[in-house]
């Protein structure tokens, strides 16, 4: 029985005693700063059962705890607010109690299998900041939710076919020259992605030409010559055109060799790839399958729908009147060979951008429509964009910035930076560019995942590889830090000894306290799908320590059994600290 339900039971147990009354629940906070006490009652809802003043009422169950709960030492109440102390011995029973925290918070366990989708780029530009977010928000999601004690799977579906991709190549043939990544020295992802502005630049031009000759601008926009080339390409490549499909295989797998390199640098993995150019055949099959049930209904020009009026959403294009499919074919085949190829699945996690709301409200009442029961697991983790000072990117007219030249980028703060400190004088070259990367994808990856994922976030990449506040970067010279005091503990021979007597130092019992909240903080970043919660939780975690470990010596304690406490502390901080990194995707260097 843990400390909170030993406190409910004998709290309870006061009010059936003291007035003859009995509580359904008792509420718990954590105990404001600026009072004494570690852990608080609020005695406010017991007013409903309980008549009488509430400090009164908050006295009587404090002088109860004490007598009856060796744990509780003493008491406050602030108006409504009994604040308890809790003894040192239950504080050092806690710390001995946990052999590894290295695994501390972590549950093993499969009663739930998430898939978690996340990346999902098209296939006709490299990886950009905004896919970086959402490639973060999603590989931490299923790390999280597996030290949380389910199961999960990491996926991506690549949107390779489709009017997008069509332009690109169109491009390519008429302005390539034959140019491939090895002749122009470019990654593959990065030579198509500019080919796909290429297209947009010209697309411009004969939109210009032809309302120059009297066409409205939505007229020259649906009859300009690139845009009518890209659509019969569509279609030749739905047909199976061996040419067009050719093209389409050549200039992906450039494309993909570019990602894999991405990803790498990123530290991120997939365990299953979907590609799109073959769930939209399933999804189309399962269109044929909905018109029978009356999911669907065919228009006259023979494109089909679902009408979700009665839903309060709008009518859906399911398939064009062309016969080919649209994001949601693919998207509804996607969902159904999913569960098909991982039957163990009890939900998945879509992590797109919140501009597509509308759409996953959309398919996941398809999917309810026709009669699949997961469909009621499916979850949306809509999230805000990334912003710039100089204002939002566009793909299409180039103006994105690029994952792997940020990536490049925060790695150079992170070098002008450390250089400036001079703390790295004796690392080799080799220590120092890896340092350098390690602080500033750490950089990056925190100044993202702090932030709920709900909220825009406007990056500034020199404020996020500040080494001081709410950084990656200070928090990985703070595991730094303890790092060194235990290689200088280890160098004096101090040993690690089972503690049964120490008085505590305040910033110890705080310390303590942090590091009891990291399970709970587990659980409920996996039950929200928040890496902000273990972000900063770790924050705090951090500043809790570096206020410890100014205001309390660890090697120069007055004894030895202080000492090796001490030294047990830090080390049992910096494991912590590893391992919600970890489920950030962050790394921590032993020296900075």
């Amino acid at each position: 029985m843990t400390l909170q339900e030993t406190l409910e039971k004998q709290i309870k147990q006061a009010i059936h005693t003291l007035y003859n009354a009995d509580l359904e629940t008792v509420e718990f906070q954590a105990t404001r700063k600026d009072f004494e006490g570690d852990i608080t009652v609020v005695v406010f809802p017991m007013l409903r059962v309980v008549k009488g003043n509430p400090v009164q009422i908050g006295e009587a169950i404090g002088n109860y705890l004490v007598e009856h709960v060796e744990e509780v030492t003493k008491f406050n109440v602030v108006k409504g607010f009994l604040n308890l102390v809790l003894s040192d011995a239950y504080f050092l029973n806690f710390f001995n109690g946990i052999e590894d925290f290295s695994e501390f918070g972590k549950l093993s366990g499969d009663k739930e299998t998430i898939m978690v989708e996340y990346s999902s780029p098209n296939t006709n530009k490299p990886l950009h900041l905004g896919h970086i977010r959402n490639i973060l928000l999603g590989y931490s999601v299923a790390e999280i939710l597996k030290a949380s004690g389910k199961k999960s799977y990491k996926t991506q579906i690549i949107n390779d076919r489709g009017i997008h991709i069509c332009k690109s190549m169109l491009a390519w043939e008429r302005f390539g020259n034959g140019e491939t990544p090895e002749s122009t020295g470019l990654k593959g992802d990065k030579l198509v992605g500019n080919y796909y502005v290429k297209f947009d630049q010209e697309y411009k031009k004969e939109i210009a030409q032809l309302i120059s000759e009297g066409l409205s601008e939505k007229e020259a926009k649906l009859k300009a010559p690139s845009l009518l080339e890209a659509q019969a390409m569509l279609l030749k490549w739905e047909a199976g055109d061996e040419e067009v499909v050719a093209l389409w295989k050549k200039m992906n797998a450039w494309v993909y060799d570019g990602f894999d390199k991405t990803y790498a640098s990123l530290g991120v993995n997939f365990d299953k790839l979907y590609y799109e150019s073959n769930t939209y055949l399933l999804g189309k099959e399962v269109i044929k399958e909905g018109l029978s049930k009356n999911v669907f209904i065919q228009k006259e020009d023979g494109s089909i729908w679902c009408d979700l009026t009665e839903d309060g959403l709008d009518e859906k294009i399911v398939q064009r009147s062309d016969g080919t499919a649209v994001y949601m074919t693919q998207d509804i085949g996607t969902a159904i060979q999913r569960v098909k190829d991982y039957q163990d699945i009890t939900g998945m996690i879509y992590t797109v951008g919140n501009e597509q709301d509308y759409h996953f409200k959309v398919l996941f009442l398809i999917l309810k429509k026709l009669g699949y029961q997961w469909a009621e697991h499916l979850y949306h983790l809509s999230y805000g964009m990334v912003d710039l000072p100089s204002g939002k990117m566009k793909s299409r007219e180039g103006t994105v910035v690029d994952a792997d030249d940020l990536i490049y980028d925060m790695s150079q703060t992170a070098k002008k930076i450390s250089e400036e400190l001079g703390k790295i004088d004796e690392f080799s070259e080799d220590e120092k560019e890896s340092l350098y990367q390690t602080i500033g994808l750490g950089a990056l990856k925190y100044y993202i995942l702090k932030v709920d994922p709900k909220k825009r976030i406007l990056f500034n990449p020199e404020e996020s590889v500040d080494f001081q506040g709410n950084t990656g970067p200070f928090i990985q010279y703070t595991y730094a830090r303890i790092q060194s005091i235990l290689r200088k503990a280890t160098s004096l021979g101090i040993k690690e000894e089972t503690l049964s007597v120490v008085e505590m130092h305040p910033k110890e019992k705080e310390l303590i306290k942090q590091l009891q909240l990291f399970p709970e903080t587990i659980q409920q970043a996996g039950a929200q799908y928040s890496p902000a919660l273990v972000a900063n939780y770790t924050y705090e975690l951090v500043k809790s320590f570096n206020s410890f470990y100014q205001n309390v010596s660890i090697l120069g304690a007055d004894n030895e059994v202080e000492k090796s406490f001490r030294i047990q502390l830090s080390q049992a901080v910096s494991d912590v600290i590893k391992t919600s990194f970890g489920l950030l995707g962050i790394q921590v260097p032993n020296r900075m």
